[in-house]
Order: C-alpha cells, then structure tokens, then sequence
C-alpha cells in the first residue's frame, strides 16, 4: 500500500469507503511522500504526522460504525498557509503573521474535514501572496517538481507543487489575480478558480478583508484530475454562514449547447509560438468530443479589466500593505508593491468608487458574451511558465512578467470562474489553457477541461527533478 499517494482522490476514496484500504493506511503512504518529495521542492512547511495519523484514525472509526464520513472518506489533502486552521499560524509567508494562531478553522477546513479529508499538511506561499512565484523568509523558497529553474507559481505555488509532487491528492490555494490558476499552469496540474461567492471565506483571527479582496479573492482546488478538481470543489463549496458574500447555488446548472469561443490573442495580448500551440490543440480536442469551437478575434473587454483588478488589488488599503511588508523586509514582496505605485496616484480621489462602476459595465458584457458561448478558451499566460524569480530581474522582467499574466488578472474583477487545464510538456516545462464561464457554471469549465484532458496531460504525479 505504500503507493496509495499515486492514486486519484476518487479511486482513493472509493478504496476506503469500500474498507478495501483504511485511512490510516491512505494517511502513511501520504507522509511517507512527504518525506521522500518535500525536501527537494519545500511545498509543504508546516505538518504534524500525529495529528495527520489521528484524523485518519477518527474516519476508520466512524467507518467501521457504518456512518458515512463524506465523498473524500479518509483522502489526505493539503490546505494554504494563508487561511486559518485551529492551533496553526495563520502567517501568509511573513513573519509577522507567524504568532497569529487560529482557534477556530476557516469554512474551507471545516467543509473538508466534514467531507471526509485528512489534512496532510500547509502548503507555502509568497509574503502576503503578492507574487506569480513562492518564496519568503519565513519558510524559503518552493521548487517547481518538473523543473527547479522555472517558477512554480504562486501564490499557491505550494499547492501546486504539493499536488504535482504526489504529495496530497487535492490542494488548496486561494486566487485573486491567478493565484490558483497559475500554479496550476507552471506545475502541470489543473486549477480551478471558482466564482466569487461559491466558496465561503473567513479568517477568525485576522482583521476583515479589504472590499477589494472580498470581491474578487476565493478559495478553490488543485487537483491531478478533472474529476478531482470537481471532486475538491463539492467538498469546499458547502454553506457557511460566515461570509456575507456565500451564494448557495446549484454545482450543475441548465444544459447548454457547447459551443466555444477560442480567443487566442484576448485585448491584443502577445503570445508565444508554444502558447498558441497550446490553445490551438486544446480546440481540437474539444471539436474531436463533439464541441463546436469558434475562433474569435476577441473577448469582452479583458485588458482594462485586468489594469482595474491591479488597481483596486492594491489601491485598496496600499499604505497598509507598504508599510507591512517593509517592516517585514521581503525584498520580493517590496518590488512588487513599489512596481504599482505608479498605477494607483488617483486612486484616493474616487478610484474604488469609479472602477467599481465600470465593473458593472464588464460583468454585463461578459455574462451577455457568453449567452452565445458555453465557454471561453484563451491563454492562460503569455508565455509558457516563466524562469523562477523573473519579476526580481530589474524593471524589464518585472514589466514582462505582468503583461503577460493579463489574461488571468483579468476575469477575477468580473467574479467569473475559470479553469486552469495542463495539456501537456514542452521539454519539461508545462504547456496549458485557460476555460472561461458564466458565473456559477463551474460545470461548463469542468466539462470542457474533462474533454481537453482527454486528449493528454503531463505525467502525473512526478518526481521532483532538482537540477
């Protein structure tokens, strides 16, 4: 049993259920990855195999009572450092956050551990999240498993090196910029950025979340399969009356004629040979499983949406967020903030107000842009995943780095899900796309990623390669 880790959350859960293997059995071989594959990659900083062996145990036994313990009986996930965990450090990769201990779980642990999963552990992420790479002085940097030299993403860049490591089935990572979607890409996994509302978020023991964050920030899965991805976002979307902005809608919505928009250059964004290689076949794959794709020149307005997701990101509360992260001294973290400075000098004279107006404006035309289409496919990047720590190289990598993110900066500041796909390796470094929905239809993003996994992914799980 020592390769359970390399199973599917599904395939494990049914194992367990069916007492064919115990929890406890799941929750050995889920350390005993841990051991042989963080070393080399640092997703995971903080576990307890105690307390990972006794949650196991806790499901065995109500198993053996014949109650049910939930669709993810007994699978070993791993959940952000960002969001509270009772008796853990609610730290987001700072230092000065490392003594904020929770005592009490955010909805997402809850809604996990009601679903059955143990938690194997607290994946790392950038100081305050801010970047499209993993690294910080409290916990150092985390390696991409398919190749140390490229980022791993972030600000779930833990997660997506955990899943993709085979360390954990399902992951967890938060998104207000692409912070799951873009792991998700770099590690060669799938990630899903669920609509705003779908996932209820709440942080005990930290002060309430900006209006910015509270908009378009949410919590969502990384997972090796489709069908995981699907499974991770039943278990974490169940109601909790804690957030004012929870939406108790349906996972599967009214039947669409599954029609695509292929947009391969969104608002004029510069591509790579390989990014629309990668796009182009994923619309082949989607018409070989009976879609109808059609190209499109471009989508609703996707570039302004992205410069006013930057702008109110930041804007909203900036001095707060400097001030932060000078006293922490992250030189990273410092870079990114001092780069938008620039982009927020009238921000305070109305801007929250006027970019929320044109928001309404942007949700309109996309809800109405996608009357006609089922889904959207687009880049997910610019570029395939970038060499780790391109933002660091001085203005014209920090610049390059954000032009080419505008694609998953963007549909955050309308709420609409989206869908991070891997389809496959260029060398050994990971080639994906991005799928666009209505808001709430998840299950049109989910269905399009099942038809384009179809067709191949990279290998998975993978051993961390570390040179």
């Amino acid at each position: 049993m020592n390769d359970l880790w390399r199973l599917s959350a599904s395939e494990l859960a049914g194992l367990i259920k069916h007492r064919k293997v115990s929890a406890k059995e799941a929750a050995q071989s889920g350390l005993a990855r841990l051991d042989s594959a963080n070393p080399a990659i640092n997703a995971v900083v903080d576990h307890r195999p105690e307390e990972v062996l006794a949650q196991a145990e806790a499901v065995d036994a109500a198993l053996a009572r014949g109650l049910n313990v939930g669709p993810l009986a007994g699978v070993p996930v791993t959940v952000k450092v960002n969001i509270d965990y009772k008796g853990y450090a609610t730290s987001n990769g700072v230092k000065i956050q490392n003594e904020i201990i929770a005592t009490s779980n955010s909805p997402v642990i809850d809604n996990l551990q009601k679903a059955g999963a143990v938690i194997l552990g607290r994946t790392n992420c950038p100081a305050f999240s801010y970047r499209w790479f993993t690294t910080n002085q409290l916990y150092g940097d985390t390696k991409n498993p398919r190749d140390p030299s490229l980022t791993p993403g972030g600000s779930s860049g833990g997660a997506g090196s955990a899943v993709a490591a085979g360390i954990g089935h399902i992951a967890h990572g938060t998104d207000i910029a692409g912070s799951i979607r873009y792991p998700a890409y770099a590690c060669g996994v799938h990630g899903l950025r669920p609509t705003v509302g779908r996932i209820a978020a709440y942080n005990q023991a930290l002060p309430e979340r900006i209006i910015s964050g509270q908009i378009t920030a949410v919590s969502g899965p990384l997972a090796r399969t489709i069908a995981d991805v699907r499974l991770g976002l039943e278990a974490m979307s169940q109601p909790d009356a804690r957030d004012p902005w929870y939406v108790q809608m349906p996972l599967v919505g009214a039947p669409r004629e599954k029609r695509v928009a292929m947009c391969l250059r969104p608002d004029g964004l510069e591509i790579t040979k390989a990014v629309e290689s990668a796009v182009r076949d994923a619309g082949k794959r989607l018409e070989r499983a009976g879609w109808i794709v059609e190209e499109v020149e471009n989508t609703p307005a996707l570039r302004e949406a992205a410069a006013l997701q930057t702008t109110i990101w930041f804007g909203d509360g900036y001095q707060g967020m400097l001030n932060a992260a000078e006293r922490e001294g992250d030189p990273a973290a410092l870079v990114c903030l001092r780069g938008q400075k620039d982009k927020l000098k009238d921000f305070d004279n109305g801007g929250l107000s006027r970019a929320l107006v044109r928001r309404s404006t942007f949700v309109r035309d996309w809800e109405m842009f996608l009357q006609r289409y089922a889904v959207v496919l687009m880049p997910m990047s610019g570029e395939l995943p970038f060499p780790d720590h391109l933002d660091m190289e001085g203005d014209e990598g920090f610049a390059r780095v954000w032009a080419a993110q505008m694609p998953q900066i963007g549909i955050p500041f309308m709420g609409l899900p989206a869908l991070s796909v891997a389809t496959g390796l260029v060398g050994r470094t990971p080639t994906g796309v991005q799928i666009v929905a209505g808001r709430y239809r998840e299950d049109l993003c989910l269905a399009a990623g099942e038809a384009i996994e179809a067709g191949g992914t990279p290998p998975m799980p993978c051993d961390p390669i570390t040179a």
